[in-house]
């Protein structure tokens, strides 16, 4: 059983050119499973396993208390693995196709006060270069709400300081994000007086650099979050995420409309959008059963 693991983990490397935290998190999941049949079911052929047999384990996990996100990752994985099993012939059927994740309860997604953004994008120290980018990412990060991909993916030419928009694009589609006079002066700063410092030889224009002059990355930004975050007081795992949830709930308490915070925010279904909305009254709500009188 061990060795049709290793070979889907080939295909996988080969074949689908998959990541190595993927192909980490399929055969980490495979084993215990291969375990479990083989120590609780006295099963040793993938060809024996039923529908049956995948239900018992999914129950299994749920009562060790796994997570619903390890529960669905593991059903994600076990239905992959024997689409390949009966693929290649080792099968000939598939007893996973019926296997079903648990429904993940829904959490509203933590967004900061207008206060905390405020405390937030005043951290940076304007007086060194290193402040000066910090606070042009931080700005525009909560002017235009993108992600923070979209963020460390800019150029120099998706910036239009004239017209003060940026061109957010993937592989699929294009948008056109306006922003305002602080993100614009911190832009403007940092373009104009602080940016060259960061490259290093030729120019690739990148936006945003480390201080090495290569393009900067999720993981370098999140630290830099999270260290202002820390010097602002804000308690709470903060998120470049949590500053594009801000973002969306704030705009939508001034009275934008959903249809322009979807498009903005890059929604291909104004549901997602929805949320915000609903987090909107939901706060609501509460501020009216703390307050009201006859409640």
């Amino acid at each position: 059983m061990e060795n049709a693991i290793l070979d889907f983990i080939e295909y996988l490397n080969t074949a689908k050119h998959s990541s190595e935290n993927t192909t980490v998190s399929y055969e980490r999941d495979l084993k215990k499973l291969c375990r479990y049949l083989q120590e609780t079911q006295g099963i040793t052929r993938w060809e024996d396993v039923t529908e049956t047999h995948l239900n018992a384990y999914m129950l299994y996990m749920e009562k060790k208390n796994y997570a619903a996100s390890s529960v669905s990752r593991n059903v994600a994985s076990v239905r992959t693995f024997f689409h390949f099993l009966q693929k290649t012939g080792v099968t000939d059927s598939n007893p996973a196709d019926e296997l079903k994740p648990p429904k993940a309860e829904k959490k509203m997604p933590e967004i900061l006060t207008i206060e905390q953004v405020s405390a937030l994008l005043m951290q940076p120290d304007r007086n060194t270069n290193k402040g000066i980018r910090d606070s042009a990412m931080l700005e525009l990060l909560y002017a235009t709400g993108i992600r923070v991909s979209e963020l460390i993916g800019l150029t120099v030419g998706d910036v239009n300081l004239r017209l003060d928009y940026i061109n957010c694009s993937d592989r699929t589609k294009e948008r056109i994000i306006p922003f305002g006079s602080a993100a614009k002066k911190s832009l403007s700063d940092y373009m104009n007086h602080s940016r060259m410092s960061f490259i290093v030889g030729e120019d690739k224009g990148w936006l945003f650099t480390n201080c090495q002059g290569k393009p900067m990355s999720r993981q370098g930004f999140w630290k830099i979050l999270k260290g202002y975050a820390r010097d602002a007081g804000i308690e709470g795992d903060i998120t470049p995420h949590t500053l594009r949830h801000s973002f969306a709930v704030h705009m939508i308490d001034n009275g934008a409309d959903l249809r322009s915070v979807q498009e903005m925010m890059g929604h291909s279904d104004i549901s997602t959008t929805q949320m915000y909305l609903n987090m909107n009254l939901s706060r609501m709500r509460n501020v009216y059963e703390k307050a009201h009188p006859r409640r």
